[in-house]
C-alpha cells in the first residue's frame, strides 16, 4: 500500500484524510484515538511529541490500520478518489475560467477521466456544477435542455463525447440540438452510474456518431468572406427565396481552410468506407417547444472509393447541410416563432448509417419515428398515452416525409396489430410499396419499388416484415424458411409486431424518455440485427385537444358546410372570416407541372395577405406531399397562418388523405396550432357543400390581381359577405370522432 501512496507524494495528506474518514465511518478508530496512541508510542520511545513527529507517526499508524481492515481494491478506490478530487478541483477552476479555451478544458477533462472510475465518487453537489458548465460549453446552453441533461449526462460521458468531437482551432463551438438530444436519450436509457433496464441494455444502441461543431461553419464563412449571410435572416421573404437559389453555386466555389480539410481527411481515413449520414444539428434544432422538424437538410454520403473521392463527397455534403441554414423555410419558421434575433449556428452530426449491404444497396431492416403520446386515434380502444410508431422497411425517410402514393405502417403501441383497414385489399392498398435505399454505386438516396427490390436481393428478415395474399386472405408466414412469393407480398410487419420484443421494447424506451424529459417525446429509430438504434430524440409538440367538445344539435341543414368523421382532434375553431378553397377537380385538370407549382405560390401569397385574419384552408389530397399530383406542394412558411388545414378526398379522383401524424409536416401544424381536418365527400354520411365554396363570389383577384389564371382553381370566400355577417364555426369532437363546420 505504501508503494502505491508514494506514486502521489503531493496527495499523501489528502489520501490519509480519506483513509481516516473511512476508518471512523466503520467505527474502527478515530483521529483522536490515533493521536493518543501516537503520543503513547513517542513517550515509550523517548521521542518529542512535536508537530513533525506527531504527523509522521500518525500517518504510519493510519496506513497500518487501513491496510489491516480494507481490501486491496478498496485501498485503490480511496487513493483514486483523492486523485479525482485533486483533478476535479483543477477541472472546476478551468471550466469556469472566462477565457479558458476548449483545448484547455478538454485537457483538464481528460486528466480527470483518465483516473479509473471506481466505486467512490465526487460529491454530487460539486459534480453537478461542473457538469452544467461542461454541458454549456460543449453541448448546449439551452436552459430547458440543461435542466434535464444535468441529471443524466456525467462528466465521463462528456469526455466520451469530446473524444468524437471535431472543432475548428479558431472557432470551437458546440454540437447543436439534434446531436445533444440523441446523446442525452442514450444516456437516459443506458446510464453510467446506475443500473440500466436489462432489456434496454441488451437491445438499445446509439449509432457510431461524430460531432462537427458549429465553429467549423463559422470559420468557413469567415475564410470565404461570406459575412453578408449573417444578416440574411432580416431580408424580405422574396429576397431570401431569390438569393437562396444562387447560394449553391456560391458554396461550390467556396472552400474550407487547408487545416480543416486535412482534419476531414484524417477523419475519413479513421472510420473507413462505411456509408454516412450528415445530419443538421443547429443550436435551436430539437429544442424544447421548437423542433424545426425537417427545416434543415440531412445528406447521405456513400463514402466509397478512393480517399479523395470520399473527401470531395463529404465536403460537398457538409456544404449542403450548411446551406440549408439560409433557406426560406427555417428563417421564416424562426421569424414566426420570434427566434430571428437568436444567433443560430449550424453543427453537423455525422453518423454511420445503420443497416447492411445488399449488393449495391445499403439500408436497415426497419426505420421510423416513435411518439410516447399520440394525438391520432381512430377508435376508442386505442390508448393515446401508450404511444404510436410510424415505420417503414428500409431507410426512415419515408416515415418522416409525406410521400405520394405510398404509406408508412402506423402502429398503436397499446394494440400493435390493430389497423383501420377492413380487408386484405385495403391493407395492401395502404401499405408501403416503395423502399428508400442508399445506392452505393451512384451515391444517391434511391426509391425502389418493393417488388423490384425483392427480385434483386435476398433479405434474410422478410419473415418478420411481409404478409402474403393467398386467394384474398392476407397472412404472415408461419415459420422461417417458408418460401415467400414476392409478387403476392405486402409489408405489414405482423410477425415483427406479434412475435418479437420490438413493440414492447420501443414502448418501454419511449416511456422512460418521457419520464426523464417530463413531457412527451418524439424519437427517430432504426431496427436492424435485433438492435434498436436511437437516431434522434426531442420533446414532442402535442396538439392541445379540448377534452370535451359538444357538437351543436338540431342545426338547420342549410347552415352546415361540412362534416368529418376520421382522424378528428379535439378543437373548437370559432369565427372564421375567410375560406381558401383549392378545388380538387380543377387542380386535377392542370397538366403542366409549373401550373400545379403555381397553385402553391397562390396559396403562399394568400397566406401572407391573410396573416392577420382568421382563415381556413381546404384543398385536394395531401398538403405538402412530395408528389405534386396528389396534393399542393407547400411548406410550413406557406400555410403557417391558417387556423385549419383541410384535406378533401373525392374517392373517384383517387385522392386519399394519408394520416400525416409523425411527419415533419404534421409537427409544423401542431406547433403552429393548426387543426388538420380530413373530409371524404363521397362517404354517404358526410356533408360537404362544395357549391358554397365554388359559387360564392371569388375574392382572389381583389386580393392578388396577378393570379387571374387561377380563378377556376383557387377560391377565396369572404364568409360574412355571403352569410349576412355570420362566420364559419368549426367543432371537432375527439372522443366521438365527429366534426362539423357550420355558419352561425
Amino acid at each position: 500500500m505504501f508503494s502505491k501512496l508514494m506514486r502521489y507524494p503531493d496527495l499523501m495528506d489528502s489520501i490519509r484524510a480519506l483513509f481516516l474518514s473511512a476508518l471512523a465511518e466503520r467505527n474502527i478508530t478515530t483521529s483522536e484515538k490515533i493521536e493518543q496512541e501516537v503520543r503513547e508510542i513517542l513517550y515509550a520511545e523517548g521521542k518529542a511529541t512535536d508537530r513533525e513527529n506527531l504527523h509522521e507517526y500518525k500517518g504510519v499508524l493510519i496506513d497500518l490500520y487501513f491496510s489491516s481492515f480494507f481490501s486491496e481494491s478498496e485501498i485503490e478506490n480511496y487513493i483514486n478518489l483523492a486523485r479525482k478530487q485533486d483533478r476535479f478541483k483543477h477541472l472546476n477552476r478551468i471550466v469556469n475560467m472566462e477565457r479558458a479555451t476548449s483545448t484547455e478544458i478538454k485537457r483538464a477533462l481528460k486528466e480527470f477521466c483518465d483516473i479509473p472510475m471506481g466505486d467512490l465518487y465526487i460529491s454530487p453537489n460539486e459534480a453537478e456544477g461542473v457538469r452544467v458548465a461542461l454541458i454549456s460549453h460543449f453541448i448546449s446552453n439551452q436552459l430547458p435542455f440543461i435542466g434535464v441533461s444535468k441529471n443524466y449526462i456525467t462528466i465521463r460521458d462528456i469526455d466520451e463525447l469530446v473524444d468524437n468531437m471535431f472543432w475548428n482551432r479558431r472557432r470551437p463551438g458546440k454540437i447543436g440540438g439534434k446531436a445533444a438530444g440523441m446523446f442525452l436519450a442514450y444516456k437516459i436509457l443506458i446510464p453510467k452510474l446506475t443500473e440500466a433496464d436489462s432489456e434496454i441494455d441488451r437491445y438499445v444502441r446509439m449509432p457510431e456518431s461524430y460531432y462537427f461543431s458549429s465553429g467549423i461553419f463559422s470559420d468557413f464563412l469567415d475564410y470565404n468572406n461570406l459575412e453578408q449571410f449573417h444578416s440574411q435572416k432580416y431580408k424580405t421573404r422574396e429576397k431570401i427565396e431569390g438569393e437562396y437559389k444562387n447560394i449553391s453555386e456560391l458554396f461550390k466555389r467556396s472552400s474550407f481552410p487547408p487545416d480543416t480539410v486535412e482534419d476531414f481527411r484524417k477523419f475519413l481515413e479513421k472510420i473507413g468506407a462505411h456509408p454516412l449520414i450528415l445530419r443538421s444539428s443547429s443550436f435551436l434544432e430539437d429544442n424544447f417547444g421548437y423542433a424545426f422538424s425537417g427545416k434543415y437538410d440531412s445528406y447521405f454520403v456513400a463514402n466509397q472509393g478512393d480517399i479523395q473521392t470520399r473527401l470531395n463527397e463529404f465536403i460537398w455534403g457538409l456544404k449542403q447541410v450548411h446551406m440549408s441554414t439560409f433557406g426560406p423555410g427555417p428563417i421564416l419558421y424562426r421569424r414566426s416563432h420570434k427566434l430571428l434575433d437568436f444567433d443560430e449556428k449550424m453543427s453537423i452530426l455525422v453518423q454511420k448509417v445503420v443497416g447492411r449491404r445488399f449488393g449495391d444497396y445499403f439500408f436497415p431492416f426497419v426505420a421510423g419515428v416513435g411518439f410516447s403520446y399520440s394525438s391520432y386515434a381512430w377508435t376508442s380502444r386505442i390508448k393515446k398515452e401508450e404511444g404510436l410508431l410510424r415505420m417503414v422497411f428500409g431507410l426512415g425517410t419515408r416515415a418522416v416525409d409525406r410521400t405520394g402514393g405510398d404509406y408508412a405502417r402506423m402502429v398503436h403501441l397499446s394494440h400493435p396489430l390493430l389497423r383501420p383497414e377492413a380487408d386484405a385489399g385495403q391493407i395492401m392498398k395502404y401499405s408501403q410499396k416503395i423502399v428508400d435505399v442508399l445506392n452505393l454505386k451512384t451515391g444517391e438516396l434511391t426509391p425502389i419499388p418493393l417488388a423490384s427490390l425483392l427480385k434483386e436481393i435476398s433479405h434474410p428478415d422478410l419473415y418478420w416484415a411481409v404478409s402474403v395474399n393467398e386467394d384474398g386472405h392476407l397472412s404472415a408466414p408461419m415459420f422461417k424458411g417458408q418460401p415467400i412469393n414476392a409478387a403476392r407480398t405486402c409489408l405489414t410487419f405482423e410477425n415483427l409486431l406479434s412475435k418479437t420484443i420490438f413493440p414492447s421494447l420501443v414502448k418501454k424506451v419511449l416511456h422512460q424518455l418521457q419520464a426523464a424529459y417530463g413531457r412527451p417525446v418524439d424519437v427517430e429509430f432504426a431496427w436492424d440485427g435485433d438492435h434498436l438504434y436511437i437516431l434522434q430524440c426531442r420533446s414532442l409538440a402535442v396538439s392541445r385537444d379540448i377534452a370535451e367538445v359538444e357538437l351543436p344539435k338540431d342545426l338547420p341543414k342549410e347552415k352546415i358546410i361540412f362534416t368529418n368523421s376520421q382522424v378528428v382532434s379535439g378543437a373548437v375553431i370559432p369565427n372564421i372570416e375567410y375560406i381558401v378553397y383549392v378545388c380538387p377537380r380543377s387542380y386535377g385538370t392542370l397538366s403542366a407541372v409549373d401550373e400545379k407549382l403555381g397553385v402553391g405560390q397562390v396559396v403562399s401569397r394568400l397566406n401572407r395577405l391573410l396573416q392577420d385574419k382568421r382563415y381556413a384552408l381546404f384543398g385536394p389530397g395531401r398538403w405538402g406531399s412530395n408528389d405534386i399530383n396528389l396534393g399542393v406542394r407547400v411548406g410550413y412558411e406557406d400555410i403557417n397562418h391558417t387556423l385549419i388545414l383541410g384535406e378533401v378526398a373525392f374517392l373517384k379522383e383517387g385522392y386519399t388523405p394519408e394520416v400525416s401524424f409523425g411527419t415533419h409536416f404534421f409537427n409544423d401544424l401542431v406547433e403552429a396550432q393548426i387543426t388538420p381536418i380530413a373530409i371524404f365527400p363521397d362517404d354517404v354520411d358526410t356533408v360537404f357543400k362544395e357549391a358554397f365554396l365554388t359559387e360564392s363570389p371569388n375574392q382572389l383577384l381583389l386580393m392578388a390581381t396577378e393570379f387571374e389564371s387561377y380563378q377556376s382553381v383557387v377560391h377565396v370566400v369572404h364568409v360574412p359577405s355571403v352569410t349576412e355577417g355570420q362566420l364559419l364555426q368549426v367543432y371537432q369532437n375527439n372522443e366521438e370522432q365527429e366534426g362539423i363546420g357550420f355558419i352561425g
